[in-house]
C-alpha cells in the first residue's frame, strides 16, 4: 500500500476534491470581480466605474482633454539629480490678465488633481474646484486671472513617468527621474513667464500638496510672488504622513502587474492601485465625519458577515478606489506621493537641493554627463533601527527651517489649518505661522483655523467646506 505521502500518489487531484467541513467555506465575491476584471483588462477591455452618487465627494475627472499645453525644449535640472531634456506642463485658466499683468493667482494642485479646477468652454465639466473660483467666487474671475496646471510627474497632460523620453522615444516608466515638490513649481514660473509674460503674480495658493507648493514657489521666486496662501500644507513632511504614503507605494509595487514599473501596452496595477488608494481615502477624512455618515451600519444585515466589504464604510472604501484605479497613473502616483515625501523647505535641505542641481547642469552643459555613475540612495548594508536623543534632533531640526524660511520673511502670507485633518495636523499648519512670525520684518502673517464645531471632514475639508475656507481666502487676497 502507498504511503499518503507516496509519490505516486495523485495530490493534485485530491487537493481539487471539495471535502465536507463542519461549516460551508465562505464566498469572496470581491476576489471575483478583480479576476474578472484582470481578464478584462487581458483583452483590452476597459469598464470606467462610475463617480460615487452619495456623499459630498470632491471631483476628481479623468481629464485627458480640454486644457492647453505649455512646451519647453529646454532641460530642467533636478534636485535629486537627473533632468528632463524637455518637457510639457498641461494648464487651464478662467478670467482675463489685465493690462499691468498682475492679477495672475497661480492654483497648485493636491497629488491626483488635474488642471481642471473648474469647468471652461474646452472642457464643460465641473472642476475640483467648481463652486470656488468663479464672477465673484472666492477666486473671482471678475478680478483675477486663475491659472492651474497639472504637476511636472502627473498623468493629466503634463510630462510624467507615462511619458515618452525623447532619448528612445518609448515611455519614461521608471527611469523617471526622482523630482521635488520645488521642481514642480520650477517648470510652472517657465509656464507663468514664456505663455503669458508675467514678472510677478498676485498669489501662489494651494491646499494639501498645493499648500506645500505655494511656499515652495515664493521661496524659490520671493521676488516674483505678492501673496501666499498655504492651506492644509506644511513646511516640511513629517513622520507620519511619510509612513502613510509609504504603505500605499508599498502595496502598489507589491502587485505583479507593476512589473517595476513597465506595464504600459499590458495590464495596468489595479489591484496594488485601488488599495494604495483606499489606505489615501482613509487619511483624507475623519472619524467623526465618517461616524455620523456610516456608522456600523453593514451594506445588508440580513446576511451573515463576510470578509469581503460589508460596513457601508467598507463599501464606500473598496468603491472610491475602484473609481480611481484606472484614472490616474501608477508611476505617477509613486513619484508624486515621493515628492510630497521629500519636502523639507529647511536650509540644509535646499543647498543640498541646489548644490546636486548645479551638478547635474555643469555635467549636462560640459557634456561629460553620465547617470550611470548616480548611486541609490539605498546603501549596500540593510538600515538598522537606531536609537537617539530625539530632542535635540528636534530642536536642531526647527532652527534648521527657520534658517530656511528666511527667504519668505517679507512676504504676506496666510496659512488655513483644519482641526479634523489627520494626514496634515494643524500644528503642521503652525508650525509655519509660527516660524514665519519669527522671521518676519515686513510681511503680514495670518493664521486660520477650522475647529471641529465647523469642519469635521478632516483633509479634505479644502474641497468639502468651501465657505469656510474661502471666506478668510478672500479677505487676503482683496487686501492691497
Amino acid at each position: 500500500m502507498n504511503s499518503p505521502f507516496s509519490p505516486n500518489k495523485d495530490h493534485s487531484r485530491c487537493a481539487r476534491i471539495k471535502t465536507s467541513g463542519s461549516n460551508p467555506q465562505l464566498s469572496f465575491p470581491c476576489l471575483d470581480k478583480l479576476e474578472r476584471k484582470n481578464t478584462e483588462l487581458s483583452k483590452g477591455i476597459l469598464k470606467q466605474t462610475s463617480s460615487l452618487d452619495t456623499g459630498p465627494e470632491p471631483n476628481y475627472g479623468f481629464v485627458k482633454t480640454g486644457f492647453q499645453l505649455y512646451k519647453s525644449k529646454k532641460p530642467i535640472f533636478l534636485d535629486y539629480g537627473g533632468f528632463l531634456p524637455e518637457y510639457e506642463i498641461a494648464y487651464e485658466s478662467w478670467g482675463n490678465l489685465n493690462e499691468s499683468k498682475s492679477n495672475l493667482i497661480l492654483i497648485h494642485t493636491g497629488l491626483s488633481a488635474s488642471s481642471h479646477a473648474k469647468s471652461q468652454p474646452n472642457n464643460a465639466k465641473n472642476g475640483w474646484w467648481e463652486n470656488f473660483i468663479g464672477s465673484g467666487k472666492y477666486l473671482d474671475t471678475d478680478k483675477y486671472f486663475i491659472v492651474c496646471t497639472n504637476v511636472l510627474g502627473g498623468c493629466y497632460g503634463s510630462t510624467g513617468p507615462s511619458s515618452i523620453d525623447p532619448a528612445n522615444n518609448e515611455n519614461y516608466a521608471t527611469r523617471f527621474p526622482i523630482i521635488s515638490i520645488n521642481d514642480m513649481v520650477r517648470a510652472q514660473r517657465e509656464l507663468i513667464k514664456d505663455e503669458f509674460g508675467v514678472t510677478k503674480i498676485h498669489a501662489s495658493i494651494g491646499a494639501s500638496m498645493g499648500g506645500m507648493q505655494s511656499l515652495a514657489y515664493a521661496w524659490e521666486f520671493p521676488n516674483e510672488v505678492e501673496k501666499i496662501v498655504s492651506i492644509s500644507g506644511c513646511a516640511r513632511s513629517h513622520p507620519y504622513s511619510i509612513a502613510m504614503r509609504h504603505t500605499q507605494r508599498q502595496v502598489l509595487m507589491s502587485d505583479p502587474n507593476w512589473n517595476r514599473g513597465f506595464y504600459y501596452n499590458s495590464i495596468p496595477p489595479h489591484v496594488g492601485m485601488k488599495l494604495a488608494r483606499e489606505i489615501a481615502t482613509v487619511t483624507y477624512r475623519s472619524g467623526p465625519e465618517w461616524e455620523y455618515r456610516f456608522g456600523r451600519s453593514r451594506a445588508d444585515e440580513s446576511k451573515p458577515p463576510a470578509l469581503c466589504p460589508d460596513f457601508l464604510v467598507e463599501t464606500y472604501l473598496d468603491h472610491a478606489g475602484e473609481k480611481f484605479c484606472l484614472e490616474y497613473d501608477a508611476n505617477s502616483w509613486l513619484y508624486v506621493s515621493k515628492a510630497m515625501d521629500l519636502f523639507d523647505l529647511s536650509y540644509s535641505s535646499r543647498s543640498k537641493a541646489l548644490k546636486i542641481r548645479k551638478q547635474t547642469e555643469e555635467k549636462f552643459y560640459g557634456k561629460q554627463i553620465d547617470l550611470s555613475d548616480q548611486k541609490l540612495s539605498i546603501p549596500n548594508e540593510p538600515y538598522e533601527e537606531k536609537t537617539t536623543n530625539s530632542k535635540p534632533r528636534v530642536e536642531e531640526s526647527l532652527s534648521d527651517l527657520k534658517k530656511g524660511m528666511q527667504k519668505l520673511s517679507n512676504k504676506d502670507v496666510l496659512v488655513i489649518g483644519v482641526e479634523s485633518d489627520i494626514l496634515f495636523p494643524v500644528w503642521q499648519q503652525r508650525e509655519i505661522a509660527d516660524v514665519l512670525r519669527e522671521n518676519n520684518q515686513q510681511g503680514l502673517i495670518e493664521y486660520f483655523e477650522l475647529g471641529t464645531d465647523v469642519s469635521n471632514y478632516g483633509h479634505d475639508t479644502f474641497l468639502l467646506s468651501l465657505d469656510d475656507i474661502g471666506k478668510p481666502v478672500k479677505k487676503f487676497l482683496d487686501i492691497y
